[in-house]
């Protein structure tokens, strides 16, 4: 069976053709959806197992980044996409599609409800950040979509990437739990431990990234579509690089991950 994908596109997104690209390129039999249509046809998710909120700028991140279609998903397409997410299928929400995941409440999903207990706020910079990060995979991480992945390098591209837990309770159950899926790290890969630019935001923790409790539900603020070839990386002329570029395996696993339950459901 094909693992079919959808990106969702419209109203500032712009970083889906470079997603839809990467899927496709993963193995995935992908299609860009305007939000319109999807809120007109919500069966569409129906056929699909991986749905991708790219990154962009969402109506502008007019109000808050990310909080106007975080608004639209919920309220017209929340029943739909509680089915999708019940019935194993995976998700992924990049830079703005992140910011829109957890104002949406989808990301962390602690007890399957639609519940906001983090954000992503203002650099602490106090300006937009275009840069190359490196990455660390959180160690005990249930992200599927990080498997055999130790670390990354990747661009960030925000002004507002702060990731920040509604209390020290919420960073604790997100640690117990294995739903820290990224860090911010030096080039050496230790701890950023905040410090700009190995953490280019304040992100709380050096966090770039967090799973729901299956492992399957991912949000994080580096773009991983950007980087599939060796040509995407800003050293490509001067430095020995693989032709594959590192972000292409995060999507790999993830239609791997969605073959094997169609797999075992079919």
């Amino acid at each position: 069976m094909t693992v079919q994908a959808i990106v969702l596109t419209g109203f500032g997104i712009n970083c889906d053709a470079e997603t839809e690209n990467a899927l496709a390129r993963a193995g995935a039999k992908t299609e860009r959806i305007h939000l319109n249509d999807l809120i007109a046809r919500p069966e569409l998710l129906d056929s699909r197992h991986i749905m991708a909120i790219p990154g962009g700028f969402s109506f502008g991140d007019d109000v808050a980044s990310g909080k106007i279609l975080a608004n639209r998903l919920r309220y017209r397409l929340g029943g739909p996409i509680k089915r999708f997410i019940a019935d194993g299928k995976l998700v992924i929400g990049i830079c703005n599609g992140f910011q829109v995941m957890v104002k949406m409440g989808i990301l962390p999903l602690f007890d399957g409800e639609f519940v906001q207990e983090t954000t992503l706020t203002n650099n602490d910079s106090g300006r937009f950040e275009n840069r190359w990060v490196h990455l660390k995979t959180a160690p005990e991480t249930r992200c599927v979509w990080l498997r055999g992945i130790e670390g990354l390098e990747l661009p960030i591209r925000h002004g507002e990437g702060k990731f920040i837990p509604r209390d020290a309770g919420v960073l604790e159950r997100l640690d117990s739990s294995g739903m820290i899926a990224l860090r911010y790290c030096t080039a050496a890969g230790e701890p950023a431990k905040g410090a700009f630019p190995s953490n280019p935001n304040g992100a709380i923790d050096d966090i770039a990234g967090i799973c729901d409790p299956s492992g399957r539900i991912f949000g994080l603020m580096p773009h991983p579509e950007a980087y599939v070839e060796r040509t995407n990386h800003p050293r490509w002329t001067r430095e020995v690089l693989p032709e594959e570029g590192a972000g292409l395996q995060v999507f790999r696993n993830a239609v791997e991950y969605a073959h094997a339950h169609l797999a075992t459901s079919a």
